[in-house]
């Protein structure tokens, strides 16, 4: 499985925006299935959008994996994929929100190998479909951490 690529699903909700909100994250490895969601008390769409795919990425033991995720964050993927990221990382993201966030991701993302897919929210991806609901049934749920970066003021 040394080269098997590692497929991750993800996905943000927030209940208002800001509200409460949470992400959830189904990573595949084979025949390996792991889920993780958390809810937050008060935050943005985008920032759990984007937490979900870090908190996917951190939880992976060994770099250098071949990874492509699936989320139906257009503002994750395409921040990525059409490279805007880095000339927000030139100019010290000025006039950015979620610095915090995107700071944190990107020394993970050059750990590996990651291509980032497009998919429809709310449509027939059935992963998809999973991380919305765990990330939903997070920010419903009574176990929300706070969301330092967004309640402080820093990221916006």
């Amino acid at each position: 499985m040394a080269n098997q690529q590692l497929v991750i699903y993800t996905d943000g909700s927030s209940r208002g925006n800001p509200g409460p909100g949470g992400y959830g994250v189904v990573l595949l490895w084979g025949s390996i299935r792991k889920e993780m969601a958390q809810g937050y008390r008060k935050t943005t769409n985008n920032r759990m959008e984007l937490l979900a795919v870090i908190v996917a990425l951190e939880a992976l033991k060994k770099d250098g994996q071949d990874i492509i995720i699936y989320t139906d964050s257009q503002y994750v993927v395409n921040s990525v994929e059409k490279g805007w990221i880095w000339g927000w990382v030139k100019t010290g993201f000025k006039d950015k929100k979620n610095k915090d966030l995107w700071q944190r991701f990107i020394p993970l993302y050059r750990k590996h190998k990651v291509k980032f897919v497009w998919v429809k929210g709310h449509a027939t991806n059935a992963e998809n479909n999973r991380c919305d609901i765990l990330a939903t049934e997070a920010a419903d749920g009574g176990n929300h951490l706070v969301d330092v970066g967004y309640e402080s003021g820093e990221a916006n």
